[in-house]
């Protein structure tokens, strides 16, 4: 599978991600973006885009958008995630996670993502993580 023009490969992987490889991502501003190719393994029995799916990537993105923007938190904890499934995706689209850091304080950040297959809006996600205190958790590499 070929990804989209300005992607690559996601620069990090994690055992709830690794079974839904391959995972693409690139920034664009202040936003994030995390994307894969609906799959068979991505769907519910209706063949849909799984609701499970679109809410972990989603958590995913908006905590990478955030650490990207301030690399020396190191890492965050969900303290809090919202999303709203108001569409579908169908296995074949192009799944994209357009998160963005909407406010950065030393203990609680703060973001949102909109989910989409194509032109169409599939769910709307927002986000509070928290910055464990003395947190020693790698900072992520730098997407190229």
């Amino acid at each position: 599978m070929n990804p989209r023009p300005g992607f690559a490969r996601h620069f990090r992987q994690s055992p709830l991600t690794d079974p839904w490889e391959p995972l693409w991502s690139m920034r664009d501003g202040d936003a994030f973006i995390l994307a894969l190719e609906v799959a068979v393994a991505h769907t519910n029995s209706r063949g849909l885009a799984h609701g499970g799916l679109i809410a972990a990537l989603a958590d995913n993105a908006m905590g990478l958008a955030c650490v990207l923007a301030r690399p020396e938190l190191g890492g965050v904890v969900t303290a809090n995630l919202s999303i709203d499934l108001i569409g579908a995706a169908n296995q074949g689209d192009w799944l994209a996670f357009r998160a963005r850091p909407l406010r950065l304080g030393r203990s609680l950040c703060f973001a949102d993502c909109a989910v989409s297959a194509g032109e169409r809006q599939v769910a709307r996600a927002s986000a509070v993580f928290a910055v464990p205190a003395g947190s020693t958790l790698a900072s992520p590499p730098q997407p190229a």
